[in-house]
């Protein structure tokens, strides 16, 4: 394990209207704001996004499960903010349910809000906690 010490900087809080795309909305709002680090919740609906609901097996590269959202689901989950090669990278897992039926998993592309969502960011400074490409995994990993 390792771990670093930080502080909370600027707080931002988001709405995302009906249609927006979630994952496009919070990178735009870190280059906008020059967030490096962050952490961050998601609480309202989503109407489409394509998430990975873990590996196909416990083996190196790992084979994600695919998983995808094509109506309207509730939402609430965490994520992080992190530069990668520059830019930065959104890492969020969350729960998505509509009726009895709820799906777990890591929201990855073509987010698209549906009706309202909303974002609390929370800037974490004094850190230089960054992703790194990695080989084996094939996957862009935290490195302190």
């Amino acid at each position: 394990m390792r771990y670093q010490g930080g502080e909370v900087g600027r707080v931002f809080v988001v709405r995302f209207e009906d249609g927006d795309d979630v994952l496009d909305g919070l990178t735009e709002i870190a280059v906008r704001e020059g967030i490096r680090a962050a952490a961050f919740h998601l609480v309202g609906g989503l109407k489409r996004g394509r998430f990975v609901a873990g590996p196909e097996r416990e083996e190196m590269p790992p084979i994600p499960v695919w998983r995808e959202l094509e109506e309207s689901h509730e939402i609430v989950g965490f994520g992080t903010i992190f530069p990668h090669d520059g830019k930065p990278k959104i890492h969020f897992h969350g729960a998505f349910g509509k009726r009895d039926s709820v799906k777990m998993g890591c929201l990855r592309e073509g987010a698209e809000a549906f009706l309202v969502l909303e974002a609390i960011v929370m800037e974490i400074t004094g850190t230089n906690a960054m992703r790194v490409s990695d080989p084996e995994s094939g996957m862009a990993l935290l490195r302190l």
